[in-house]
């Protein structure tokens, strides 16, 4: 919404004349200058009544912009305009891994069904219903969601789009099930079957809860094995090197005797030593890459876990999962929790990682018992 100015424009032939000026916006964020005529200095004497006049005008043409901008852009341009200025290299707003998921939603989802449609015609209902319809888990459903409320945002915030429909849209995230998790007599299953290199991998995860992209970013300087500890200070998301998730994911982590020494055996058989060598070093890239995680995880692990009867299904995220539980069952403090898996607040922490492990979940309710029944 805006006001306008109005001006006294002086003609060479005729008497001069009132303008009223203002300006839109175009859809690639530019301005243009409008101008109307209001009247002449012989039907309008002053600019006090030059300014009344203009201001019956406001409304209308304020009305008319807001149509103007939302009839005419399609949900397609608009992703094309939030790719180009949000989702483009030299934004660093968000981190990279960010950037390629809001790709693929965009890509599989979104585009492909709403690609045509105006954004005065997308419908809060309409949207629920369809996602309420995706064969995809409801987290997934949650997760484009939000894409799409961002992608509004966006429209508003360039000032294409004056609402936001999708924030009443209503989508569960609730998991069917949850999610898989490995029993501590699993993981030393799994650490006895394997050789170095693998077992080194599922060591640091299984006992640090670090993410996938964080492990395979180490590099040697990272790991201080004389005082046990490890800094994570980048992320390695489909080759490309970047920052972590969030602030909070770059704390230092420690590490147990048990892992330094497994990293010291790794280290004296590895080709890559050096102090800027990545610590899983690629041979295939002769050391400037290094291992595609996924690759270890479906050409190694998961054999190996199959071969040693262990029948879940499992990714590197489930040690993260895990490792979180483990903690929450030996009666670790929720504050310490936080700092150990490094979420930037503690409701991650709890809501998302934790699951209560069954006996504790009996013991809890043995010593409420235990209160009301003191003689039983």
């Amino acid at each position: 919404m805006q006001n306008g100015s109005v001006i006294r424009r002086s003609r060479k032939k005729h008497s001069d004349i009132w303008q009223f000026r203002w300006w839109e916006r175009t859809h690639e964020g530019n301005k243009i200058y409008r101008r109307r005529m209001i009247g002449t200095t012989d039907q309008i004497p002053d600019f006090e009544a030059a300014r009344k006049a203009a201001r019956l005008l406001v409304p209308d043409l304020n009305a008319k912009c807001a149509t103007l901008g939302t009839s005419s852009m399609t949900v397609a341009q608009l992703c094309s305009h939030f790719d180009s200025r949000e989702l483009c290299v030299g934004n660093t707003w968000r981190c990279y891994s960010t950037k390629s998921i809001y790709k693929v939603y965009l890509k599989r989802w979104i585009i492909p069904r709403w690609n045509d449609y105006l954004l005065s015609d997308i419908r809060t209902i309409e949207v629920e219903s369809w996602l309420r319809g995706l064969p995809v888990a409801r987290s997934t459903c949650a997760k484009i969601r939000n894409v799409m409320s961002v992608l509004f945002n966006h429209a508003c915030r360039y000032e294409f789009f004056d609402r936001n429909p999708i924030k009443l849209v209503r989508q569960s995230s609730k998991r069917r099930s949850p999610p898989v998790v490995l029993t501590p007599g699993e993981i030393r299953t799994l650490l006895e079957g394997l050789k170095l290199r693998e077992r080194t991998l599922v060591f640091i995860a299984a006992s640090t809860g670090i993410r996938q992209s964080e492990l395979f970013a180490l590099k040697w300087s990272d790991i201080d094995l004389s005082a046990g500890t490890m800094n994570v200070a980048r992320s390695i998301v489909h080759g490309f090197v970047g920052p972590c998730k969030t602030e909070s994911s770059q704390k230092p982590v420690p590490l147990h005797p048990l892992v330094c020494d497994a990293l010291v055996k790794w280290r004296s058989q590895s080709s890559y030593r050096k102090p800027g060598d990545w610590a899983f070093a690629s041979r295939h890239t002769d050391g400037k890459l290094p291992y595609w995680g996924q690759s270890i995880l479906h050409k190694y692990l998961r054999p190996a876990a199959r071969e040693l009867g262990i029948e879940k299904r499992f990714g590197w995220h489930t040690f993260r999962h895990t490792y979180s539980t483990l903690l929450r069952s030996v009666g670790t403090e929720f504050k310490v929790m936080q700092e150990l898996l490094r979420h930037s607040t503690i409701r991650s922490t709890l809501d998302v990682y934790t699951q209560a492990v069954t006996s504790a979940k009996q013991s809890a309710q043995a010593a409420v018992m235990a209160l009301v029944f003191p003689s039983q």
